[in-house]
């Protein structure tokens, strides 16, 4: 029995130790060093993290660009990021004639900001108290062209 562990020792010890110059020989060869990425926030106009904003600030919010810095105020380029807008609105029950509250989500993609003028046209024409804007996946480049995540933003409208 004690031969039998020293063995898958030395099989497990064998095994991880050649993965593990490769991955060393990988970095020294590729001439990547490693990077520690800065915390990034996300701003769109002067709010960060999780605010409210009335329906009329929305309407001009949402036609400025998304900004990313880190604690010493240096600005990233925003690269992509995913933008869901959750809409209230109602529905009525053809049999009642009653009409109830819903919310119904719009969400895609995009790679420049501020979003495209169909995105902010329609949002502008439609926004009203209980809906939300939510920025999330965020993601920044460095002059280097290092790609890191940035803070997601979540705006609801008051």
């Amino acid at each position: 029995m004690k031969y039998i562990k020293l063995c898958l020792a030395i099989l497990i010890a064998s095994i991880a130790s050649p993965a593990n110059a490769q991955k060393k020989i990988a970095v020294k060869a590729t001439g990547i060093a490693k990077f520690k990425a800065p915390k990034l926030q996300t701003f769109l106009g002067s709010y960060k993290d999780s605010a409210g904003i009335s329906a009329t600030e929305a309407t001009n919010l949402i036609a400025t660009p998304l900004k990313i810095y880190d604690a010493k105020k240096n600005e990233y380029t925003v690269s992509s990021y995913q933008f869901l807008y959750k809409k209230v609105g109602v529905t009525e029950d053809e049999k009642t004639e009653k009409t109830s509250p819903i919310t119904t989500i719009s969400s895609d993609r995009f790679k420049v900001s501020p979003l495209p003028a169909i995105w902010v046209s329609t949002i502008q024409q439609q926004v009203k108290p209980g809906e939300e804007f939510f920025f999330f996946d965020v993601i920044a480049k460095d002059a280097q062209g290092r790609v890191m995540y940035a803070s997601n933003l979540k705006l609801t409208i008051l």
